[in-house]
Parts: structure tokens; sequence; C-alpha cells
């Protein structure tokens, strides 16, 4: 169906993320994939679904505008969790990984995932929120997990789909996919518009 809407469209993900990637071919779009080269910096004093939106903003104004034509759509996307008052972005090491799954560990946070679509002609950004509840984590889960998944590319220093999802995650209030780093239903809504 979605290829019928994008008949004549080419597609463009820009985003290294392999489970982007594989959401994307999941819901039946063909797509070249192109790597921004952005340093994902953002202003102080944002709320954090300003930081996701600004975030995939920065990746699209990274693609050269000469690939942009009628027939061109170009998707970014940035997730981000936070908890509290704070942002968790992708773990600095081992030790950054062990502090930020402890953070986690007995409480829920926010995931938020925004995507933005550029074309020739037109711009637009959208985000989804979903919230994720932990249990309590044992130090010996989150060692485990952290030496056998290497959660270093990854906002919070997980992967819902992974390991500490299957046997960490109590609850999920909103989009799973959208925690795994796209919305899907949503960027589907959005592409059929577009």
């Amino acid at each position: 169906m979605i290829n019928l809407i994008l008949t004549g469209k080419r597609i463009i993900l820009a985003s290294q993320s392999p489970r982007r990637q594989y959401l994307l071919k999941e819901l039946g779009i063909d797509f070249e994939i192109m790597i921004p080269d952005v340093d994902e910096v953002y202003p102080d004093g944002m709320r954090p679904e300003e930081i996701a939106v600004y975030l995939a903003e920065l990746k699209a104004r990274a693609i050269d505008p000469a690939l942009l034509d009628e027939n061109t759509i170009v998707i970014t996307a940035d997730t981000i969790v936070y908890i509290g008052n704070e942002v968790l972005g992708k773990p600095v090491g081992y030790g950054g990984a062990v502090a930020m799954l402890q953070k986690l560990s007995g409480h829920t946070h926010d995931v938020i995932t925004a995507v933005c679509l550029v074309s020739a002609a037109k711009r637009r950004s959208f985000h989804v929120l979903s919230s994720v509840t932990f249990r309590e984590l044992l130090a010996e889960e989150i060692e485990y997990y952290i030496r056998n998944f290497s959660p270093f590319d990854k906002a919070g220093a997980y992967g819902v789909q992974e390991w500490i999802g299957y046997i960490g995650i109590s609850r999920i209030d909103g989009s799973f996919f959208n925690v795994m780093g796209l919305p899907v239903k949503e960027l589907y809504e959005e592409l059929s518009a577009f």
C-alpha cells in the first residue's frame, strides 16, 4: 500500500541506525541510505521534545539540497531518552552505560522520537512520546547486558528489542516502535499526507 502512495518517489533514509533501517524496510518502503555528518549538539534550555525535533531537523539540513527534487523525500530522525529533568544521550564507555541503566532501573522514563520529512518543496517535522518502566535491575543483569550487547550507540544505553527489554521492561505506554527508534504508524500517516 505505501509503495502505491510513494510511486515514483525516491526515498532517502538519513540514518545509520540499523533499527530504523529495519523498521522502514518492514514498512514496505524502498529506500536509499545516506548518513548526515552532524554534531548532535543542541542549545540549552530546550524542552525534551524540542531537542528531538531540533536534532532531526539538524540532520535534515545536513543533506545536500542538490539531492532534493519534487520526487525525493528525505527522512531523518532522532530519539532521546529523558528521566526527571535529565536527557540521556548515547553512553560514553562502559561506566556511562552502567550509570544510565542504574538511573532507569526501577523507574519510568520517557522516550521521544522526532522525525523530519524533507523534499525540495516542503518540510514536515513531528514527534512521538512513549513512557517506559523498568523493574529494579540487578547489577549483574546490567553488567551482562552491556558486556554482551554493547549498547553504546543507543540513547539511554538500551535497546527495547534486546535482552534487557525482554527481562527488564515491565510496561510501555505508547508506541513500542517509537522506543525502538522510529514511530512507524505515525511515519506511515505522515508520508501518506506529505
